[in-house]
């Protein structure tokens, strides 16, 4: 598509025109990255995690104790704040307290700052119950999107982060990463899984 853009038709031309273009070094990557995402994307997954993961991660912990999630590949932020909302309720439900931390971390800079901003266009509508839009959600003045609320935003932590070079996070509750090795070749995959093995708890 790059090449396509400046009318190139030979890799080796297009390899000399990114080392005399710097500038256009960056379009390439922005084109490479994937950053397709939505709140409770894959309905059916997030309800086994609802159902099944979360009581299991929340089953021994006193009150009080720390619950450390990360979430690798995270995009504009969708996948985690879903998370962050799911054991929110739960901790509700419960009537029990935690210390909830959501790492969430992505290689593409421009989308973590949208994370961190937690503010989505009105469709997303589409893709969160009433329930949920009303109790974590607040509609800016002019409808055209809506805001995620503060208590949320404030236990989920983004950062940039190539999860390939950088050391990962540990003592780990929980790493949700999803759609993100599927992009990455068996070599890749081979290094990631025992890195998030290594970051978990024992039981995570």
């Amino acid at each position: 598509r790059r090449m396509a853009v400046h009318q190139i038709e030979r890799l080796d031309e297009y390899v000399r025109y990114l080392q005399q273009t710097p500038a256009d070094v960056d379009a390439l990557f922005r084109d490479l990255l994937i950053g397709v995402t939505s709140f409770f994307r894959d309905p059916e997954a997030f309800r086994a995690f609802q159902e099944q993961a979360i009581p299991l991660l929340l089953i021994d912990k006193p009150a009080g104790a720390s619950i450390r999630v990360w979430v690798p590949g995270c995009s504009t932020g969708e996948e985690a704040y879903s998370i962050a909302i799911l054991l929110q309720e739960r901790m509700e439900e419960l009537k029990q307290s935690f210390k909830l931390q959501v790492f969430a971390t992505d290689i593409d800079d421009r989308a973590i700052d949208c994370a961190r901003a937690g503010i989505y266009p009105a469709s997303i509508a589409g893709d969160i119950s009433p329930e949920r839009l009303a109790r974590f959600f607040s509609q800016e003045s002019d409808g055209s999107a809506y805001r995620i609320q503060k208590s949320i935003r404030d236990r989920v932590i983004f950062s940039e982060q190539d999860v390939i070079k950088d050391p990962p996070f540990s003592k780990l509750d929980l790493i949700s990463c999803r759609n993100l090795l599927i992009y990455m070749g068996g070599g890749l995959q081979k290094k990631l899984v025992p890195l998030f093995h290594y970051a978990l708890n024992p039981g995570g």
